[in-house]
């Protein structure tokens, strides 16, 4: 798809049980350079968006067994289709069907009949958009690669990632954080580490204490993963988890010295998830330990003011398992 204001690309599913409706916008939208796919009601059109992930959907309302406000919310509470923009090409004008169209989470809506210019600048301003929210998908899967390869290097910390996200995730949800906030968490777990690609493996898999010198380096690696992520607008609630996840709550941890609640609740969830699972996981410079003993651990160095205390105390709570 071109990233111009003359954008000549896209995938663009018309969905209406009319035929001729059909036809008529296949051609207008053909004639300026879109690829067109077709559906007659609602059930044929979530096939074809689940098959063939359309960049645009335009969407009749009147359609037998589900009708359009239907088709838009089942699309739209879908992570996997809930930013595909739809434009609900109706004869409704009534305020009332409008005001459902965007509760259902209509993107724009166009009149029947429709004008062929007015058409036209809908299509290419939404497909815009569209176009720059996967450019960030893309540049997110991106540095997810570049964390997946950082814990790859190190045969010690197999599954830490997914792990770190799961537990998270859980005790976030002990904290009623909202759904932008899980989310970060959930990256957060894959993240967190991302810095590390800027640490030699020399060091990353040194077996043996640090020298100075060397836990040096290691510390750097919040800031260069902060600093891989910060371009990112997507990734601004996960930022914190990635450059303060070695913070502690007495504020003697790195790279910034915050103390208490000065270090975001997702940071302070993941700083205990982590741990626990770096002791219960062998490292080059350790064994695994078993549950208890690791959670005596942690007891031990929250009493030194390490952890948030109800932090540790919801994570207690849960089931931990590997998963």
């Amino acid at each position: 798809m071109a990233d111009n204001d003359e954008q000549t690309g896209g995938l663009i599913l018309v969905v209406d049980d009319q035929p001729l409706n059909v036809e008529l916008l296949e051609a207008d939208l053909i004639e300026h350079g879109y690829d067109v796919l077709s559906a007659y009601d609602g059930k044929s059109a979530l096939e074809k968006v689940a098959s063939d992930r359309p960049d645009l959907i335009l969407l009749d309302v009147m359609m037998p067994e589900m009708d359009g406000f239907e088709v838009c919310r089942r699309l739209k509470s879908d992570p996997e289709t809930m930013l595909v923009p739809i434009v609900m090409v109706t004869a409704l004008s009534e305020k009332a069907d409008r005001i459902k169209g965007i509760e259902a989470g209509v993107d724009d809506f166009l009149t029947k009949p429709y004008d062929r210019q007015e058409l036209q600048a809908r299509v290419r301003s939404l497909l815009r958009v569209k176009f720059y929210t996967d450019e960030l998908e893309r540049a997110e899967t991106v540095i997810s690669s570049l964390a997946i390869s950082v814990e790859a290097k190190d045969s010690y910390t197999e599954s830490h990632c997914r792990r770190l996200s799961y537990y998270s995730v859980q005790v976030g949800r002990m904290f009623n954080l909202p759904h932008e906030q899980l989310r970060a968490l959930r990256l957060g777990g894959t993240l967190h580490d991302v810095g590390k690609i800027g640490i030699p493996d020399a060091i990353l898999n040194k077996k043996g204490k640090l020298t100075p010198e060397e836990f040096d380096t290691m510390r750097q690696h919040p800031m260069i993963g902060y600093n891989i992520c910060k371009p990112l607008r997507s990734l601004r609630y996960v930022l914190p988890i990635i450059r303060h996840h070695h913070e502690r709550f007495d504020g003697s941890g790195y790279p910034d010295g915050l103390a208490g609640e000065d270090i975001e609740l997702t940071a302070r969830i993941l700083t205990v998830v982590d741990v626990y699972d770096a002791l219960r996981t062998e490292r080059p410079y350790k064994p695994a330990f078993d549950k208890e003993k690791s959670l005596a651990i942690l007891d031990e160095e929250m009493k030194k003011g390490w952890y948030d205390p109800e932090v540790l105390d919801k994570f207690r709570s849960l089931e931990l398992e590997n998963i």
